[in-house]
């Protein structure tokens, strides 16, 4: 099922629905009316106000649902927030890009679906106000236009709730409104530079420190590090330092390191960003920080990864001003926040796909494919690689006699006894049938290979009541040169001793 298309201007897009601080909010009388009048009017039995955001929609006023909020790569708006004129799709089940949504072969059951974008006055294109119905229900361009029509009184709902909020928080000067158009604008280039860096093949904790850096100097941040939470304790990395801070404050990451309790060491399960305008108020604050002159902090949650929690600490010191963060920093740090937060889990099930990709669904171990990608790698390192081919006699007889699935029992135990063996030294590959082999950086002996396989060997004997054996032929590049040799070397050297246990076993028949 394919997802719909990024549009060309998504970070300032995503900007902009930030500034709203209209996401995860409470229902609000004013949108629920824009969707009780769209399905009135409409004659439809569900009507919702969508945002979309980084990875998913999320539904604000809804009529006929109690919940919208869906993965982006599932969500209808998605496709209506392409272009400026509705979206309609009068037969879901029968369009190729929606016959399998779940939306669509589960609940709701969407048959018909149009919908009007919710278009800012900087003309981006945040969200939308749809309706479905689950029979067919065809529509004509008064009905498109009265949609319209009500899309933009909800978008002009959204601009009058945000003036409201704006004039809550005391943003009145004009000074003040240009400086933060100023900083949006800016803000827009530092969240299309995050984006960027999540595409580059840097490893999470090398992203997370490089996005950190940005959005600290985009706000500019007197001090800028990153938290990495592991088995439950932080480890602080500073990522920037005013040289002219105090020496506590620029070696702050020190501090935080040996400090058995402190602010920070309660942010792991953190899920949006904390902001602290008066630290020293704070009953964890560290008194040696306090003193150093620390006004302000905020912490922003990046995402995790492998086991590993990742978070932004960013500080003001001695700052004369009435708002520590403004309006358009906190915009950015939840905006960036989110974009970094989404490219970890994309990697998440990328790696999982990856992964799935190069094993062997029956013994978990490493598949021939994987085996050929990673002989290739050896090969392009120029170093000393080992070549290990194996298969395991008696196999068949046991297959014969105690049946496929006690077979399958065996390889099974065979491949994780051996991954046990070789531990991190290198990897262990099914490559068909009862055939293995192992990939080992360096020159490994016979003896010592032959080790190994006995252990596994012996582990997988549990499983079965006759006996089995391995036959086991070694290569190393040093002396066979390219990969293809050094494979067809150890496929020879296996048969070889195959044979020779073949001939073995007859003499001592005879």
């Amino acid at each position: 099922m394919p997802g719909a298309p990024v549009p060309p201007d998504e970070a300032a897009r995503l900007l902009d629905l930030a500034q709203y601080h209209v996401l995860d909010t409470a229902r609000e009388e004013v949108f629920d009316r824009v969707t009780r009048l769209a399905a009135r009017f409409l004659r439809v039995p569900v009507a919702v106000i969508n945002f979309i955001d980084v990875d998913r929609q999320w539904g604000k006023a809804m009529v006929g649902l109690g919940d919208s909020e869906a993965p982006r790569q599932h969500s209808f708006c998605a496709w209506t927030i392409l272009e400026d004129t509705p979206f309609v799709v009068p037969n879901a089940p029968a369009d190729p890009r929606f016959a399998d949504n779940p939306m669509v072969v589960g609940e709701p059951h969407i048959h018909m679906y149009a919908g009007a974008p919710l278009i800012t006055p900087r003309g981006h294109r945040i969200g939308t106000l749809c309706i479905t119905d689950d029979k067919p229900h065809p529509l004509d361009e008064e009905d498109l236009r009265a949609l319209q029509d009500l899309a933009a009184m909800a978008i002009n709902e959204l601009e009058l709730r945000s003036h409201v909020l704006q004039m809550q928080q005391q943003i009145s000067t004009q000074a003040d409104q240009a400086e933060d158009l100023r900083r949006s604008l800016a803000h827009a280039r530092t969240l299309e530079a995050v984006h960027d860096l999540m595409d580059l093949p840097l490893t999470p904790e090398e992203a997370a420190r490089e996005a950190a850096g940005l959005i600290g100097q985009a706000i500019r941040a007197d001090w800028t590090g990153l938290i990495v939470f592991e088995n439950g304790r932080p480890c602080t990395q500073r990522v920037y330092g005013q040289p002219e801070l105090h020496p506590v404050l620029f070696d702050l990451a020190e501090h935080l390191n040996m400090a058995g309790h402190s602010v920070t060491h309660i942010m792991e399960g953190l899920t949006e960003p904390f902001y602290l305008d008066t630290y020293r108020e704070h009953p964890s604050a560290l008194p040696k920080v306090v003193e150093a002159g620390l006004q302000a902090a905020a912490w922003v949650p990046l995402g995790t990864w492998e086991g590993k929690t990742f978070l932004m600490l960013t500080l003001r010191v001695n700052q004369e001003r009435e708002l520590p963060w403004r309006d358009s920093d906190r915009t950015l740090l939840e905006a960036a926040g989110r974009s970094v937060r989404a490219a970890f889990h994309e990697r998440v099930i990328w790696n999982a796909t990856a992964r799935a990709a190069r094993q062997d669904a029956l013994t978990g171990a490493l598949n021939r494919r994987a085996f050929d990608e990673d002989l290739e790698q050896y090969q392009r390192s120029r170093e000393a690689f080992t070549v290990a081919l194996m298969d395991l006699d008696g196999f068949k007889a046991l297959n014969d006699t105690e049946g496929h699935a006690q077979g399958d029992k065996v390889l099974g135990l065979f491949a994780q006894a051996l991954q046990a063996e070789v531990g991190n030294r290198g990897g262990v590959y099914r490559l068909g049938g009862d055939e293995f082999v192992l990939l080992l950086p360096g020159v490994y002996a016979d003896d010592e290979v032959n080790r190994m396989v006995e252990g596994a060997v012996s582990a997988a004997q549990q499983g079965a009541t006759g006996r089995i054996g391995a036959s086991v032929g070694v290569a190393h590049n040093l002396e066979a040169g390219q990969a293809a040799a050094v494979t067809e070397l150890a496929d020879a050297r296996m048969y070889g001793a195959k044979r020779r246990r073949t001939s073995a076993r007859k003499l001592s028949v005879e």
